[in-house]
């Protein structure tokens, strides 16, 4: 026998080999398993009665300790939130595909879905709302070389003016802007997030091509005018996302 054998037919690097296998196995099960731990179990097209699941199974609850006072959230729920879903399937059979039977960027459905998600701010380290306007971090100001978009008109896909911009929102943990407070023709007050937003040249006009201009006014509101809450950011860039297939009737058909 060679060094390092156990027997003629099995050494020491073929058990370390078996063992590494077992132990990868396993933990492909593991992770698996823990990415289970939100969107399970699935909704059966069939009944709500049906848990889809899958292999493995679930992992026990587990529950984790928020920051800033945020209190616990278990993982995975036993009593998972959702909300109304208005749209139909276009027909019976198993994973067909889903028409508004509403306003689908309003009703959150397909491209302008939302998750649930708490309805408080996102924080810094020390404790602070994260995303606030200017009016509020008054230690962040706008590069003079750079176009100020305050006061400027806010024009849709259709080219007309929807709102117009009255402060700026930034990020406290990062030196970026995250949206423009705009006031609509309603009077009402909403976030426009910055990714949707193009500002000319000689920063005088800001436009959006996601949404028309009568859409402003629809833009999902703040319980707080100074601070945005996790499931309000998702709600406004849902709708903002949800404009780019459901904006114009001409957008929601085929290419071809």
């Amino acid at each position: 026998m060679g060094t390092g054998a156990i027997t003629s037919y099995i050494d020491v690097a073929q058990l370390v080999l078996y063992v590494f296998w077992i132990f990868f196995f396993g933990l492909i099960i593991y992770l698996h398993r823990e990415g289970k731990r939100e969107g399970y179990p699935l909704e059966s097209d069939r009944s709500k009665r049906i848990r889809v699941v899958g292999f493995p199974d679930m992992p026990p609850a587990k529950t984790f300790r928020m920051p800033n006072d945020g209190g616990t959230r278990q993982a995975p729920r036993t009593d998972p939130e959702s909300y109304p879903l208005a749209a139909e399937p276009t027909a019976r059979w198993p994973g067909a595909p889903i028409y508004p039977t509403g306003d689908p960027m309003v009703d959150g459905v397909g491209p302008a879905a939302y998750a649930i998600r708490p309805e408080v701010p996102d924080m810094t380290y020390d404790g602070r709302p994260r995303i606030v306007p200017m009016r509020v971090a008054t230690d962040f100001s706008v590069e003079e070389r750079d176009p100020d978009p305050r006061g400027k008109p806010v024009y849709g896909l259709d080219d007309k003016i929807g709102a117009t911009v009255t402060d700026i929102w930034v990020d406290r943990a990062e030196p970026q802007i995250r949206y423009l407070e705009i006031a609509t023709d309603g009077g009402g007050q909403a976030l426009l997030p910055i990714n949707f937003v193009r500002i000319s040249k000689d920063g005088e006009r800001v436009q959006v091509v996601a949404i028309r201009s009568d859409h402003f006014a629809k833009v999902p509101g703040l319980a707080n005018p100074d601070q945005v809450t996790l499931q309000e950011e998702d709600k406004i860039c849902a709708f903002y996302g949800g404009g780019h297939l459901y904006a114009t009737p001409q957008r929601a058909e085929p290419i071809l």
